[in-house]
C-alpha cells in the first residue's frame, strides 16, 4: 500500500479506536458511578465527573501489563492488519451500542477480544489464537465477578461486625463519606484496566505497520489519549445502563455500596497487576450482588442478574461473529 494511503487510514483506524474509548468509557461509567448515584451520595452529574477524573489519571498508579496482554496476547501479532484492527473494533463498538440501547451491562472488553478472536479466525482460521493469553482472559469470566461477589460478601459481613454498637444513622452518615473514598478506588481500578484495552490495539496496530520498530511497547501519547478518551465517555454517562445497575439488582445503603465498590476495586487492582483484561462491568455487578446475598438471597432479584450474564456469555461469541462479518466484506474490496 502506497505510504501517502497508508498513514490516512492509519489515522482513521486510530480515530475508531479511540471511539470505541470514549464508548467503553460511556457505557462502562455505570461500574463508577452505579452505586454512589443510588445511596444519593452523589447527584449524578457530579459523580460521573467524580468517575472522570479518576478514570483519567489511573495510568500514574499502573503499570501496561493489560496492553500488553491486548496487544500480543489474544492473537498473533504477525496476523494483525488494517482490516483486522478495523473488523475487531466494529464488532466491539456495534455489540457495544446494542447493548447500550437495551440498558445490558455487558462487557466492552469481551466484546473487544471477541471482536479480535473473530477477526483473527476469519483472516488465518484457528492458528491465528494466542491460546494462552485468551483462555487466562475466558477464565476471568468466571473468576472476576466471583471474586468481587466473595470480597464484597466478606466485607459486609467484617464492616456489620465492627458497626454492631453504631446507631443506623451513625452509619449511615460515615459510609456516605467513605463511598467517596470507594468509588475513587473503583474509578482507578476501571481505568487502569479498561483504557488499557484500547491501549493494546493502537499499539499493535502501530506494531504492525512498522511504527514501534522491532520491539513492541505503548507510546506515551498512545497512554494519554486512550485516557482522555475513556474519561470523556465517563462524562456523558450511560444512565440507562446506571438504572439496571444501581437499583434495578438490589437496593443499597451507602454501607453496602461502600463494601460494593472496594470489593470490586480490590479485584480490578489485582487483576491490572496481573496484566489480566477482566470485565468491570462483570466484577461490579458480582460485588452488588455480593452485598445484596449478604443481607438476604431474597433481597437480589436473581432473575435480572440471570438475564446480565446470558448477556456476559453471549457478547465474546456475538462480537466475534459481527467483527468476522466484517472481515469478510471488508476483505471482497482489499
Amino acid at each position: 500500500m502506497d505510504a501517502a494511503l497508508a498513514f490516512p487510514l492509519l489515522v482513521g483506524l486510530i480515530g475508531i479506536a479511540l471511539f470505541f474509548d470514549f464508548l467503553n468509557g460511556l457505557h462502562d461509567a455505570a461500574n463508577s458511578i452505579a452505586t454512589i448515584v443510588s445511596t444519593r451520595v452523589l447527584r449524578p452529574q457530579f459523580a460521573v465527573a467524580w468517575a472522570a477524573f479518576f478514570n483519567f489519571i489511573a495510568f500514574l498508579f499502573f503499570g501496561l501489563h493489560v496492553a500488553e496482554t491486548l496487544g500480543k496476547g489474544i492473537i498473533d501479532p504477525a496476523i494483525v492488519s488494517p482490516l483486522v484492527i478495523f473488523s475487531a473494533l466494529m464488532g466491539a463498538i456495534l455489540w457495544n451500542i446494542i447493548t447500550w440501547v437495551f440498558g445490558i451491562p455487558s462487557s466492552s472488553s469481551h466484546a473487544l477480544i471477541g471482536g479480535l478472536v473473530g477477526a483473527g479466525l476469519a483472516k488465518v482460521g484457528w492458528d491465528s489464537i494466542v491460546w494462552s493469553g485468551l483462555l487466562k482472559t475466558a477464565s476471568a469470566i468466571v473468576l472476576s465477578p466471583a471474586i468481587g461477589f466473595f470480597l464484597a460478601l466478606i466485607l459486609v459481613l467484617i464492616v456489620s461486625w465492627i458497626c454492631v454498637r453504631q446507631t443506623p444513622f451513625a452509619v449511615d452518615r460515615s459510609f456516605r463519606v467513605l463511598q467517596f473514598f470507594s468509588a475513587s478506588l473503583y474509578s482507578l481500578g476501571h481505568g487502569g484496566n479498561d483504557a488499557q484495552k484500547t491501549m493494546g490495539i493502537i499499539a499493535v496496530l502501530l506494531f504492525s505497520q512498522g511504527y514501534l520498530g522491532q520491539e513492541f511497547y505503548v507510546p506515551f501519547w498512545v497512554v494519554l489519549s486512550c485516557q482522555t478518551a475513556m474519561a470523556l465517555g465517563t462524562l456523558f454517562g450511560g444512565w440507562r445502563i446506571v438504572h439496571t445497575m444501581g437499583s434495578k439488582i438490589t437496593r443499597l445503603n451507602p454501607m453496602q455500596g461502600f463494601c460494593a465498590e472496594t470489593g470490586g476495586a480490590l479485584t480490578l487492582f489485582g487483576a491490572t497487576w496481573l496484566g489480566i483484561p477482566v470485565s468491570t462491568t462483570h466484577t461490579i455487578t458480582g460485588a452488588i450482588i455480593g452485598v445484596g446475598a449478604a443481607r438476604r438471597a431474597s433481597a437480589v432479584r436473581w432473575g435480572i442478574a440471570g438475564n446480565i450474564v446470558v448477556a456476559w456469555v453471549v457478547t465474546l461469541p456475538a462480537a466475534a461473529v459481527i467483527s468476522a462479518a466484517f472481515y469478510y466484506v471488508g476483505s471482497l474490496f482489499g
